[in-house]
């Protein structure tokens, strides 16, 4: 039977040829290091779970919660971007909480999308950036994610050679996958920008607080008059090592945050209300979790960088984010970025990320993710060097035919 049409639009899975190796592996015995899915292993802080336990089975907490968000979350959100963004936001009209940024994304596409509307994304980037529009009927179109001087000319090109005109424009610093950062007057060139031309801004600012150099990242409500075509979208994954919990935000622009509310409203009841409270307590509570989880991805980092540097790989060191973004090793270049992960999983018994699943930009690098402890990341690079001192002539069972030629 043929697909449905919304299945029909997504391209195939390119992560699910790594899962498929992982899987095939472990049962086989082997222990896998997953430096693949960005999954933190960190512990969410202790204060927030203890807010959890307090507010299960108190009176109302089991029933249908608010799906805007509860208002004491969107308050402690709201608060959040005063303290760290001196930004100004109405709780009321101008947050809402979300079941993650990537809830958030797809649902704002289906909010803003009409089948045929033009979208630009940044390609590399994290994959629900592009396919939760095309799952909502829209068109993409991709520029290159690195924030330099060369972004706005290929952003003109894009408004030029596109009909319809683009209705937004997607961009992510820190970025997933690549680490990119983008700095404040690199937002005010944006929203110049974008309203010239008239589009919206949909930013996903999940890893702002996964800093390395000192320099806490911008948000691009910073700039003034942004609120006019912005949306931003953040998370509590990573922030506050919250991953299964499924709590985020968007943020910004009155218009798009009542679309997203009034399609959620029709869709879902919101978080679990305690989860919610819980929420609102990592908000309102003391930062040191946040000091304390920023400090073990920098020291991950530096382990990565320094132990695989030593295997015969050199990984540019990410300055933010909870990710590497690694090319491939000069004799590995040409199988491609998802057989070279393959390998990797089945030689050495380290997962990452193939670069390729994150836009055709994507090729020729693999995503490498800080979600191991330090002994553990040294472990694979133990592995590694093995593997890559093994040559190709050695592989010659897994390597394609057609790169051996």
């Amino acid at each position: 039977m043929d697909d449905f049409y919304r299945i029909r639009r997504l391209p195939p899975y390119v992560f699910e040829t790594v899962n498929k190796a992982k899987a095939v592996a472990r049962n086989a015995g082997a222990d896998i290091i997953d430096l693949g899915m960005g999954n933190p292993d960190l512990p969410t802080p202790a204060h927030v779970i203890e807010k959890m336990k307090e507010t299960l089975g108190k009176p109302r907490t089991d029933r249908y919660s608010a799906s805007k968000g509860i208002g004491g979350l969107r308050r402690a959100q709201a608060a959040y971007y005063a303290r760290r963004f001196g930004v100004k936001l109405n709780p009321d009209t101008q947050v809402v909480a979300t079941l993650g940024s990537k809830e958030g994304f797809a649902n704002v596409a289906q909010a803003i999308t009409a089948p045929g509307d033009v979208v630009i994304v940044p390609d590399p980037s994290y994959p629900i950036h592009a396919f939760g529009f095309l799952m909502a009927g829209g068109v993409l179109r991709s520029v290159s994610s690195e924030p330099t001087p060369e972004f706005f000319p290929a952003l003109e090109r894009a408004i030029t050679h596109s009909i319809p005109k683009p209705i937004a424009v997607v961009v992510c610093y820190p970025s997933n996958p690549t680490a990119f950062v983008a700095d404040l007057d690199f937002y005010k060139d944006l929203v110049a920008f974008a309203k010239k031309h008239g589009i919206f801004i949909l930013s996903d600012l999940a890893y702002a607080e996964v800093y390395f150099d000192g320099n806490p990242p911008p948000s691009v409500l910073q700039v003034p008059g942004a609120n006019d075509v912005t949306v931003e979208f953040t998370s509590m994954s990573k922030t506050y090592s919250m991953p299964g919990w499924r709590m985020g935000f968007a943020v910004g622009n009155e218009r798009i945050i009542s679309a997203l509310t009034r399609v959620k409203s029709y869709l879902d009841y919101g978080a679990f209300t305690p989860v919610q409270v819980a929420a609102t307590a990592a908000l309102n509570g003391p930062d040191d979790c946040i000091k304390e989880m920023r400090a073990t991805y920098h020291r991950r980092r530096d382990v990565l960088v320094e132990s695989f540097g030593r295997a015969g790989w050199t990984i540019p060191p990410p300055a933010a984010s909870m990710f590497a973004w690694s090319p491939i090793p000069d004799p590995f270049k040409t199988l491609g970025s998802v057989e070279f992960s393959k390998l990797l999983v089945e030689k050495a018994e380290v997962a990452v990320s193939p670069g390729t699943g994150f836009g055709e930009r994507g090729e020729g690098f693999v995503r490498i993710a800080l979600v191991e402890n330090e002994q553990r990341i040294r472990q694979a690079a133990r592995n590694i060097r093995r593997f890559l001192e093994s040559g190709l002539e050695k592989l010659h069972n897994v390597v394609p035919l057609a790169t051996r030629r």
